[in-house]
């Protein structure tokens, strides 16, 4: 059986294109290229399946949410609020899993930050 490799790629519809694009690299540091092609680092992704009434996401709308790894959550969360971004004030530890945070792009679409257990 044929099976996927990981992750390709992920496409947001966005208001304005550029800005958005500059926000991802401008407070979470994603360096990606003028066609979009990021090298993250090597680590664990999750796929997880949640009921359709989820609140978990934020807006009902809101029909997907990416979890980016991160090294230091309480550092990444510091930046983001140094640069204004709407950032969720708590904060979930999940034993053996890690600890997670939130934050909500311009665009209004939730971001989870993930930094994985040791």
């Amino acid at each position: 059986m044929e099976r996927v490799l990981g992750i390709g790629g992920y496409f947001m519809r966005a208001s304005d294109p550029t800005a958005l694009s500059a926000w991802y690299r401008d407070c979470l540091g994603l360096d990606a290229d003028e066609n979009g092609l990021w090298h993250q680092g090597a680590g664990p992704t999750v796929f997880a399946t949640f009921e359709s009434g989820t609140e978990y996401f934020g807006s009902p709308a809101q029909r997907t949410m990416i979890n980016f790894r991160v090294r230091d959550l309480d550092a990444m969360l510091a930046q983001l609020r140094a640069k204004g971004a709407d950032v969720a004030e708590e904060t979930q530890d999940m034993e053996g899993v890690g600890r997670f945070g939130w934050v909500t792009d311009p665009d209004g679409n939730r971001i989870e930050l993930w930094q994985p257990a040791t």
